[in-house]
Formats: C-alpha cells, structure tokens, sequence
C-alpha cells in the first residue's frame, strides 16, 4: 500500500510521523519521514518555505508566488534528534520524533510552533497543520473577511463565493487570501498558506488547544515570515506574491455606477449633471445593460445606438468609461465568442470532453478556462472590440465563477496551466486568471497605457492585476463600518488598491448614512458609488440639498489631497504597504487597536488618522496613538495615547493629522485631467524628531515611469530644528508644479529663510471643507464650520535643485 492510498483509507488522523531520512539541498533541506516526505527552503532570510506531500515529488500553486529563493547565508547544525536551521533573522527547529516545527527570532524568543503530536497530518485528502496556540496571541489579515480585527477564536472558509447582501459577519465571501499575521508578546509572524483548494483557518475555535489551517486536498505548503516590525512581514509576503504596478490616475478620482445607467441619453445627462454642480469626478460604469441580451462583447443597439460616439462625448466632458465583463459566454449557435470559443477548445469541461454549461445572466453559458494561456489571450483578442469604442477600464464581476443555483459540480475540469485539474483546486483560483487576463487585454490593446482592471474575485496575487472591491454589500451603518474592516483588512494582505460601494448596493442609503459614507471613503484606497436595480437614485445629489453640499466638500477634498495620495501609491507599489492600513500596523502590541471601539480606525496615506462612525451618533470615542496629533478641520491638537470624546455632525468626519507630518494638496479641479492651478500646497505640522514625505509625479496614464520619466523628491521636516529640506530630483519628468506654498501647523511664524532670501508670510484663513450653504429651515440644517485663523502661508518659485528652508 503506497503512502498515499493509505492516507485515503485511513479514518483516523495520520501524522507526517518520523524522520527518517534527510539531505541538504542549495536552499535548505528535504528528506522523507515514516508516513510522507518534507521539504524545507530558505527563501529569504526572513522567509522559509514548509513542504510537505503523502508523494516524493511536490507541486506548486503556479499562479501567486513570483519569487524564486535567494542564495542568502544560512547555517545547519545537527544535535540530537534535532535540526536547527538559521538565517540572521529566524531560528528553525526541526524536531525529528515525530516530525515538528518550532521557529524563533534571532534572540530565541519563540514565535510560532506545531502541536508536536499532530503537526501536519491528513485526514483522508485533508491535509491540516496544527498550531499551539500562544498566550494571548492575536491574529489579523485573511483579506475579505468579515468580523472582528482580532481573528482569535473564530474559524474561516477560502471558498470563492458569489454572495448578495451579506451579512457583516458572513464567511466566506468573494476572494480568498489565505495569509494571516500572528501577534503576540511584542512578537509576530506571517504564514502564507499556499494551497488553493478549499481551505480552513481555525484561530482556536471550538478548541483551546491549538489553531490550524487545512485544505480539503493537496500539499502542506506554507511560507513563514518574520522581521522585527509587523510592516517588514507584509512587505515579505507582497515581495512574495507581487506588487501592484502604478494605477492610472484617473482610478484615484470619484467613480460613479449603478445596475444600469442606460439608455446613452441619461449617461451623457449623468456626466453633464457632475459637471453643473461642480461635483469632481472621473469614471462613469456601464452595467450588463448595456450589453445585447447580457452577451459580453457586445453593445445593445437600442439603448447605445452609438456608443463610440457617446464616449466620445464623455471624454470631452473629462469622464473614462469603464464595463463590466462578466465570465460566461452564452451558448447561442451564432453568437460569435461562444462558436471561437467552441472552436479553439476554450471553454471548461466535464472530464468526458463536454462543455460544461451553467446559467448566468444571458441563460445557460459556457465559461472560458482561464488557467489556460491560450484562453487568456483570446480574451484579450475579444477585448478590442471595447477598446475600437473607446472604453478606458474594464470591470471582471461574476468571476468566481457565479451561476444560478451557486453549486458548480467538482468534477468539471480544469487546464490549470497544464495539470488538469478539478473545480475543487481551479475555483479559488479563476477570478483571478480573469483579472490577469483582462489586465493582459487591456496592454494588447493599449502597450503603453496603464490598465485599468476591478475585481470581484481573486486569490493571494490578485494585486498584480487588478484593484477590488468588497462585492454586494448593504445599505447599513453596520455595513459601512464593515466595508472599513473588509478593506483594512485587504491592506493588511497585500492588496492595497480597494474599496467598497459607497451607499451601499443593496437597499436604499438615508440621507444621513450615504453623507457619512462618502466622507469615510474619500479617504478610502478605490472611491465609488453603486447601487442596484429598482432602488431610488443615488448619486450624491439625490438625497437633497444637504448631503449634495457634504459630498462636494468631501469630493473636492480627495481631488486637492491627490498629490499625496498618488505619491502613496507610489510608495505602495515599491514597499507593498497599504495606503488605508489598519493600526495593527503600527502599533501591534497596543490592546487598544483591537477594541470593539477602536478597530475601525485606520492610517491614510501615513499622515491622517481617521475614525469612521456611524452617521447616527452625534459624538464618539476615539483612540489617539503615540505621540501628538491635531484634529484636521480646526487644528485643536492633542497628546496621544489617550482617548478623547469628538462631537461628530454630520458634516465632519473625526479626521486627525499626525504631528511631524507632511500633507501634500492642490486646487480643487473638477478631473484628474483637468489642469490645477501649479501650486504645491504643502501643510507642515509640528512634532518632535525628523519625517519625510516622498513626493512622486508622472504623466498619470502611460508606462513612460517605468522609463525614469517620473518626478521623485524626499522633502524632509525637522521638527526640532525647524528646517524643511528639498532633496534632490530623482527622473526626467518635469514636476507639473511651479511654485510651492507653506503651511505651518502649530509654529506661529511670519517669515521664512529660503537659502539668502527671506520670505515674508501672509496671513490667510484655512478651511480642508467648504463652507455648508444655509439651509431652510434653519438651525435643522445649520452645521458648525471649521476653520484654521489666521495661519501664516509662504509662497515661492518650485526649485528641480536640492534646497533649505529654514523656520
């Protein structure tokens, strides 16, 4: 009987057993135990991989890791029934009766270590490795799953799963990420579980002996991660799984959708409505409507007579297009995809050769096998037929895959880059081959245009391809405050481009809620509008005067703070970290961060601390972090690690700026194409110590930056010697600004030393949110306005030499 065939017979739990055997490799070690065969590689020296399989060959997920290991110095010694492996930033120990794992620092803390009795094992196909669980130890990431911050005691399914109206703490959802950071006693690690067949993450329900992760078939294979700051880790898994490439700008902007803005005469009056009431924007979706009887590729004639020429239109108006593509190709005799598709063997199968049929919206359909190279091509092919009609950006929804009746049989087949495999393995999987091959599309069609691409579904490495947002959500205060979650969430697994539909998509958003919700998500990664069939408008001027007010403000703001988001981004694509991130980031070992009260909250762009709430509560609570902070609408500074009541109106979100910090805006212009006015608005708040904000400018659209035609500086603040210093230039991009202005937050200054010349002050009156319109009947909408007094502002020429400026 094979090792194998034992496992499957077997009904009780069968651990790896013990070694029995075992050599060195160039990268660690493999060898073969009573009941398997392991294998250990040092990817990093803050990465090592765990392999472990009932065969002695080993089969790896092709599609998340882009990384190969790296020849760095690590040492092996052998002491009794023991085996310790070393790199300058975690200690190893391989147990040898039976097989288990202990991993440590590089100071012989203990960071993570299997249950020595059953270690990794199989239950029939089921593989699982079991964890001790440490004291107090908290656990974050997963990416989109609901529920708390602190994953302890909980237990989550990776199941790619189509799921309207959802519930806040429903499992699972849409994308898997099955990688998740473990805290405890000023420690932490990373465990990237590798396997895409159905997998389990127990944190230590229904049991307080230890946590586990499983899959219903495959491998043991996991990355562990550790460095001595919770960021360092990410940044291991992201170099791990890829990076997400430079978005173009105009995905930075307002969005605006719904399920479906049709005919072509109510778009072009969307777009024109936007532009009347001075509300920026930059996107406008085209829903399944406009599609021939849902049929992708295809436009309906009735409703877009002339869609080219309606896009045209809105490109002159300053607005892109973006389309949904949905997978599923309906099997109509002389529908053009479904007979190429047929024709070209691209279409998923059941093992016996026939196409596997399921209904979807245009009726029964095929779907493309997207772990099929070929199959990604063709698609892209197909996608010309948008690009000739002038669509900017594409839109992958249904992809996981979704059908009626939400049952895909398990033994239709997949290519899977040549294996053949069953649904159970290609689910988690094919949304995010859909995404690739959209983003693949899209540079077919345009090579040096940045690709737009949005996502439903996806898997760890989804970020290489495509932003995403968190699905069907519902039109709730708890909805909302979940959507911060799900994408903080998201942040803290490697995707960083995210977002939620602002107002909810299912339901019908108050007035109230819907003006909370936009302020939230102006400081929101991916910042859209959505919502469903037969339910009541929802663009930010349906809900009355009032809330039409609020969103121009909010709007305008993410429009004016776009040097400082798009300059995150940049830093994101080079380090991995998200630009919303949770502040388990910074602060892991804070019990705050994890409180019920607290664990909304989030860092934006690294300078704004934000607190969302819900529009219904007219005050909240609200933990400052260390070290100082000033509320941004007003200026009031506080003294952090402490919490602090804030009155809430309806008008102003609980929004804090760090101290020390650099914020990087503009004037307020109505498109990411429009022209600003050259002015780099520069707000500079006092602290202790040193920061540096890296500003980063390109054309916004091509691929020229991968080309050096980009404009890089460092701008550093040294709180304690007053001095703001301009480094060098980095490219040949020309900055689009042409002067620089100053302004000092908490320092009451009225001149500036600029090198030999002195630059007198001039005093102004700051607002970050316009002023509200007086409402009737007054005071029902009366709302306090917050302004900054009398604050000093310096302006002078924008220098491409590195320069001082002396406070």
């Amino acid at each position: 009987m094979t090792l194998a065939s034992k496992t499957r017979n077997s009904k009780r739990n069968l651990h790896l057993g013990n070694v029995e055997h075992w050599e060195k490799t160039d990268f660690g070690i493999s060898g073969k135990t009573s009941n398997g065969f392991f294998k250990i590689t040092v990817f990093e020296h803050d990465t090592i991989r765990i392999q472990a399989s009932q065969e002695d060959t080993f089969f790896s997920n092709p599609y998340s890791v882009v990384s190969q290991p790296r020849h760095e110095g690590f040492s092996i010694e052998e002491l009794d029934q023991l085996l310790v492996i070393k790199t300058k930033t975690v200690e190893l120990k391989l147990f040898l009766n039976p097989f288990h794992l202990k991993f440590y620092d590089k100071n012989g803390k203990l960071l993570n270590e299997d249950d020595p009795s059953f270690s990794i094992s199989w239950l029939g196909t089921e593989v699982t490795n079991y964890k001790k669980l440490q004291p107090q130890e908290k656990f974050v990431g997963l990416g989109e799953k609901t529920g708390n911050l602190n994953r302890a005691g909980k237990a989550y399914t990776n199941w790619n799963t189509d799921y309207f109206a959802y519930g806040i703490g429903d499992d699972p959802l849409y994308m898997s990420i099955p990688f998740y950071i473990g805290i405890h006693d000023e420690v932490a690690y990373g465990i990237f579980f590798d396997n895409t067949h159905k997998s389990v993450f127990n944190f230590g329900a229904s049991n307080n002996r230890f946590m586990y992760f499983s899959a219903e078939d495959g491998e043991i294979d996991y990355y562990f991660m550790h460095d001595d700051h919770v960021s360092k880790i990410l940044s291991a898994y992201t170099k791990l799984t890829g990076r997400m490439e430079m978005p173009p700008m105009w995905s930075l902007g307002f969005q605006q959708c719904r399920y479906s803005y049709y005919p072509e005469s109510e778009v072009l009056n969307l777009a024109q409505t936007f532009r009347e009431k001075d509300m920026p924007a930059d996107v406008i979706y085209l829903d399944i409507h406009h599609m021939e009887k849902y049929k992708v590729f295809t436009f309906d004639n009735e409703k877009f007579t002339n869609p080219k020429a309606m896009i045209t239109k809105l490109k002159e108006k300053g607005f892109k297009v973006v389309v949904i593509m949905d997978p599923g190709i309906k099997t109509e005799a002389h529908y053009a995809p479904y007979v190429e598709g047929l024709g070209k063997d691209l279409f998923v199968k059941y093992p016996d050769g026939e196409i596997y049929e399921g209904q979807v919206w245009p009726g029964w359909c095929a779907f493309p096998d997207f772990t099929k190279e070929e199959t990604r091509t063709w698609w892209g092919e197909k996608m010309k037929f948008y690009k000739d009609a002038g669509v900017d950006g594409y839109w992958t929804d249904m992809n996981e895959p979704a059908s009626w009746g939400q049952h895909t049989p398990n033994l239709i087949d997949f290519h899977y880059e040549g294996e053949i495999v069953s649904h159970r393995k290609a689910r988690n999987i094919y949304g995010m081959q859909m995404a690739k091959a959209a983003k693949e599309g899209s540079e077919m069609q345009a090579p040096n245009q940045r690709p737009f691409v949005l996502t439903r579904s996806g898997f760890s490495g989804i970020q290489r391809y495509a932003a995403a947002w968190t699905g069907d959500n519902v039109s709730s205060e708890e909805h909302m405050l979940a959507g911060v979650r799900l994408v903080n969430s998201l942040g803290l697994s490697g995707v960083s481009f995210s977002g939620y539909d602002i107002g909810g998509f299912a339901g019908e958003a108050s007035k109230s809620l819907f003006a909370r919700w936009i302020s939230i998500a102006t400081f929101s990664p991916f910042y859209r509008a959505h919502s469903m069939i037969n339910s009541c408008d929802s663009e930010p001027w349906s809900f009355g005067e009032e809330v039409e007010e609020i969103s121009r403000n909010y709007m305008k703001l993410r429009y004016q703070m776009l040097p400082t988001l798009y300059s995150h981004f940049y830093k994101s694509t080079e380090s991995g970290l998200p630009v919303a991130k949770s502040l388990v980031l910074d602060f892991p070992h804070e019990a705050k961060v994890y409180e019920e009260a607290f664990q909304n909250q989030y860092i934006f762009c690294e300078s704004l601390l934000i607190a969302p709430i819900e529009s219904t509560k007219e005050i909240t609570k609200v933990y400052l972090p260390e070290g100082d902070w000033y509320y941004f609408f007003n200026d009031q500074k506080y003294s952090g690690n402490q919490i602090i009541y804030v009155d809430t109106p309806l008008s102003y979100l609980p929004v804090f700026a760090k101290a020390g910090s650099i914020i990087a805006m503009q004037s307020a212009i109505s498109h990411t194409d429009a022209t600003h006015e050259g002015v780099l608005k520069l707000h500079i708040y006092k602290g202790k110590g040193s920061s540096t904000y890296l500003h980063y400018e390109d054309d916004g659209f091509s691929k020229n930056y991968q080309k050096a035609e980009f404009f890089k500086r460092e701008i550093t603040w040294n709180s304690d010697k007053q001095e703001l210093q301009f480094g060098p230039v980095e490219g040949n991009y020309e900055s689009a600004f042409k002067e620089v202005q100053l302004y000092f937050h908490g320092i009451d200054k009225d001149s500036i030393s600029l090198g030999d010349q002195e630059i007198k002050g001039e005093k102004e009156n700051l607002a970050f949110l316009g002023r509200l319109t007086e409402f009737d009947p007054l005071p029902d909408y009366s709302q306090p306005y917050y302004e900054v007094e009398n604050i000093n502002s310096f302006r002078f020429t924008h220098q491409s030499d590195e320069f001082k400026v002396k406070i």
